[in-house]
């Protein structure tokens, strides 16, 4: 097995990956924006935390 292979095998696993996108729509997309609004608010929290704690 050469490393040729190996490149043309993940360069066909990515082109079936994008092939399921259209069949999905939107949903991969909301699904970033939620989670990323929700490790935001969570990094928020924590950041408000070890302010209240007088850390730095």
């Amino acid at each position: 097995m050469q490393v040729k292979d190996i490149v043309y095998a993940i360069g066909d696993f990515f082109e079936w990956t994008f092939e399921i996108l259209p069949v999905l729509g939107n949903i991969p997309n909301l699904l970033f924006l939620v989670l990323g609004f929700l490790f935001f608010f969570y990094w928020m929290g924590q950041m408000a935390k070890h302010n209240r704690a007088g850390e730095r």
